[in-house]
C-alpha cells in the first residue's frame, strides 16, 4: 500500500499547492506506521530434554551465527505449534524436526504458558511479522535414545548447526536476552529433574 505522501509526490501541482499551505510531505517507515503491540502471541511448545547423567540438550542456532558484538546462542529445541495441536503431541514432532529423533518421554510440564515480547529490531521482521512474541509451554523430557540417534540436518532448513549436553543452570546464559527470563523460570522450575533423572540414569 502506498503512503500518502507517496501518492501527492505523483502530482505536482498538488504538492505544491500542499506544501504552500505549510505542510510538507513526509514518508513513514513500514515499522512507524504498524502498532505491533496489537500482534497476537506466536503459540510454541519448548522441550528441555534430559540424558542419563542428568544434563540438558544445548543446541546452537543455525540462523543467529556470533560476531564481534554478539556471542553465539545456545538453547533446548522449540517450535510453533500447529492449529489445535495438543502441546504434549507438539512438543515430540519438535524434538523430531529438529533433532531428528522422538525418543524420549515426558516427565514435567512448566503449568503456565510463558511468554517473551521480539525486541524492537526484530518486530515485523522476525515470525513473519506477524507477531509480537511468542506464548511458550515448556516440557521437560528424559531421552531414552542414543547419541548416535540425534541428527540435526533431518529436517530442513536446520534449526541448529552444533549440540552439547549441558547443565541446566547455564541455560539463562547462554540464550538470545530477550528469552533469558524464559530461560531462568523454565530451569528454576526444572532444577529438582536433574538429580532425579540422574538417579534414574
Amino acid at each position: 500500500r502506498r503512503s500518502l505522501s507517496g501518492v501527492w509526490s505523483w502530482f505536482p501541482s498538488a504538492r505544491l499547492y500542499k506544501m504552500r499551505r505549510g505542510h510538507s510531505p513526509k514518508t513513514k517507515t513500514m515499522t512507524e506506521e504498524r502498532d505491533f503491540s496489537k500482534l497476537p502471541y506466536r503459540r510454541n511448545v519448548g522441550a528441555v530434554l534430559f540424558n542419563r547423567a542428568g544434563k540438558v540438550f544445548l543446541g546452537r542456532r543455525a540462523d543467529m551465527p556470533p560476531t564481534e558484538d554478539r556471542p553465539e546462542f545456545w538453547q533446548p529445541p522449540q517450535g510453533g505449534m500447529d492449529a489445535s495441536e495438543d502441546p504434549r503431541v507438539a512438543v515430540l514432532r519438535e524434538l523430531a524436526e529438529e533433532i531428528g529423533t522422538a525418543n524420549a518421554e515426558i516427565i514435567g510440564e512448566y503449568p503456565d504458558w510463558l511468554t517473551y515480547d521480539l525486541p524492537p529490531e526484530l518486530l515485523g521482521r522476525a515470525l513473519k511479522g506477524r507477531y509480537r512474541g511468542q506464548a511458550q509451554r515448556w516440557f521437560a523430557l528424559r531421552f531414552l535414545g542414543q547419541d548416535e540417534d540425534i541428527r540435526l540436518d533431518a529436517h530442513q532448513p536446520q534449526e541448529f548447526i552444533a549440540w552439547r549436553w549441558g547443565e541446566l543452570a547455564e541455560l539463562p546464559n547462554l540464550g538470545a536476552p530477550f528469552k533469558r527470563p524464559v530461560y531462568r523460570t523454565i530451569a528454576a522450575f526444572f532444577a529438582p529433574l536433574v538429580q532425579a533423572s540422574s538417579a534414574a540414569g
